[in-house]
């Protein structure tokens, strides 16, 4: 048991235990500690100085985010010190900071900017600072970058190197040249960069944000020569009802979005939770045929991802064949849309416009890939986060007493519960667990609730007996996690047959193109809530939604279904 130690902090004495920094004791004693650079869960760098607070027996400024606490020790986390020190911080760092808060994409959602008004500051104190040059780096297919922005907190960088193992960006040149950058200054599309956005997630300012896909979504619903289909991932739809700040449920809000997509002029709205169903069935196909054929090595990845799919790609090319074959599921609608448009929607592909609404940024690189095209056209015109997507409808005046309720189009507008919970880390694993235990039994799982790859753990494993075989299987979420599995299957000591990876923590529920803020708390909620959709699902089997068993009776045959559902990757014959 460890021994509780005790200090003051503002004239209150607190517990604490060996090993926590002031920081963290405050917070659990509910006093609040501003800061740029400290991120929960991470290594401390103590590079901002915000934190600092005041040593009552030495009179100094310590950053208590780095500051182990001492037993007896007493600090002061708001003294006058303490407060002017924040301030000029806060001040010499606006003095070197663009002024254009009112058309900054991190506007109302900036840390420097909430900090500003907290402590009263209404006019910069310094002036002539070495002012940054405005680098704007757009070359990436997902991320943009604005240096000029940028306050060197190293967040960033942090995560990039520590989270998902990439080390795209770093530190470069010293003092006032100082700069976050790919390796010899390259865009981010020179570099490593495989667009997941954590950064952008981890930036407390506007110097990181998404290549928007706004304008050209709006072009669209404005030419009178295209037809809009948008399509929701099921992360995003757990994100609405935060949109409209009300207790309401998720598929109530969902209604309200597609009512006021339909009332700016979008034509077709698409669940995305149904391509999942189709995703699970080829996937899970795919894996009983690797189980019992062995026409392909395993174990298999899911290849939902495609941030994960690029680090793979970059970083461990020769286990590309390790990957599932099939498209993320926002492709493989995209693709059946486009392909079924003049049977199913009385018009011609070329006439529509498919946008995809994504809780991620990377899919925004993955419209570009060449593998995922078909007769000649992209499975998908554009992509919105979710972010976008609420900045979309704000743009619009969307009043939600006025929104007229609306369902989702057929045809695809059913989907199981099994596709609701691919948000959730773990969520493909169980829903492909689901399935595959009935093409391997021809019966249908007792329990689908398949608890053990639930929950919030960066790596999960299990066992599951699927007829006397026993399948070995891993979830993992955060790139960084994955790197030891890797290893194993290139040394041979890899005893799993299939894992799921999702490159965002928590899954695509905390993907970079979510709402900004998302703390651990309503990480928490968003997956709660995903697992309850399904709970409450008629259907929680892929494999028995009636939309997907339509789609291969009627719509398409074997052949189609390989050419439309399925893609090849880099280096591939």
């Amino acid at each position: 048991m460890k021994t509780k130690l005790k200090m003051t902090i503002n004239n209150k004495e607190v517990d604490f235990i060996k090993g926590e920094t002031i920081y963290q004791v405050a917070k659990k004693a509910g006093l609040f500690i501003p800061t740029l650079c400290y991120m929960e869960g991470y290594k401390p760098s103590g590079a901002c100085r915000i934190c600092v607070v005041e040593d009552v027996k030495t009179g100094r400024l310590i950053a208590s985010c780095s500051y182990p606490a001492e037993s007896g020790m007493e600090v002061r986390t708001d003294s006058p010190q303490v407060r002017m020190s924040r301030k000029k911080i806060i001040e010499l760092l606006l003095s070197n900071h663009p002024q254009d808060c009112l058309t900054c994409t991190k506007s109302g959602s900036c840390l420097l900017q909430d900090l500003s008004k907290q402590y009263g500051i209404d006019e910069i104190a310094f002036q002539g600072g070495a002012k940054k040059k405005a680098v704007i780096d757009k070359a990436s297919p997902s991320v943009e970058r604005d240096m000029a922005k940028c306050i060197l907190c190293g967040r960033c960088v942090t995560v990039c190197s520590e989270k998902q193992g990439v080390s795209a960006i770093d530190f470069s040149h010293r003092g006032f040249s100082t700069q976050v950058a790919p390796g010899s200054f390259k865009s981010l599309a020179e570099g490593n960069c495989v667009s997941c956005g954590q950064c952008i997630m981890a930036c407390p300012v506007g110097a990181l944000h998404e290549i928007s896909h706004k304008k050209l979504v709006i072009d669209a619903i404005i030419n009178p020569n295209k037809k809009v289909a948008l399509q929701f991932a099921p992360a995003c739809q757990m994100t609405f009802p935060e949109y409209f700040k009300k207790s309401i449920s998720v598929d109530d809000a969902t209604k309200k979005i597609i009512g006021a997509l339909r009332g700016i002029g979008v034509d077709f709205v698409f669940d995305t939770c149904t391509a999942a169903d189709i995703t699970i069935v080829e996937e899970a196909k795919e894996l009983v045929e690797r189980l019992t054929k062995k026409n392909k090595p395993l174990p298999m990845f899911t290849s939902c991802c495609p941030a994960w799919i690029n680090f793979i790609e970059t970083f461990y090319p020769k286990h590309t064949k390790h990957l599932s074959s099939c498209k993320s599921p926002h492709m493989m609608k995209g693709a059946l849309i486009k392909h079924l448009s003049e049977k199913l929607l009385k018009t011609k592909a070329k006439d529509l416009f498919v946008v995809s609404v994504m809780p991620c940024v990377a899919k925004k690189s993955e419209t570009g890939r060449p593998q995922l095209e078909n007769e000649g056209m992209a499975n998908v015109d554009a992509v919105l986060t979710t972010r976008e997507l609420f900045s979309l409808l704000d743009e619009f005046g969307i009043q939600y007493e006025k929104i007229q309720d609306s369902d989702y189009d057929r045809p695809f507008a059913n989907a199981s519960g099994a596709g609701k919970i691919f948000g959730a880390t773990g969520g493909v694993m169980e829903a492909a667990i689901r399935t595959a235990y009935y093409y391997v039994t021809g019966k249908e799982l007792d329990n689908v609730d398949y608890k053990p790859v639930r929950g919030m753990s960066e790596i999960k494993r299990a066992t599951v007996d699927i007829a006397g075989t026993q399948v070995n299987v891993a979830v993992v979420n955060g790139l960084g996690n994955v790197v030891d599995i890797l290893e194993d299957i290139s040394s041979g000591k890899s005893d799993l047959h299939f894992i799921e990876v999702m490159s965002c923590p928590s899954g695509c529920v905390g993907g970079a193109g979510q709402p900004y803020n998302t703390d651990a708390e309503l990480l928490k909620s968003r997956t709660k809530t995903t697992y309850k959709e399904d709970e409450n699902s008629k259907i929680r089997r892929s494999h028995q939604n009636p939309d997907v068993i339509e789609l291969y009776d009627k719509h398409i045959n074997e052949h189609e279904a390989h050419d439309l559902l399925h893609t090849r990757y880099k280096g591939d014959k």
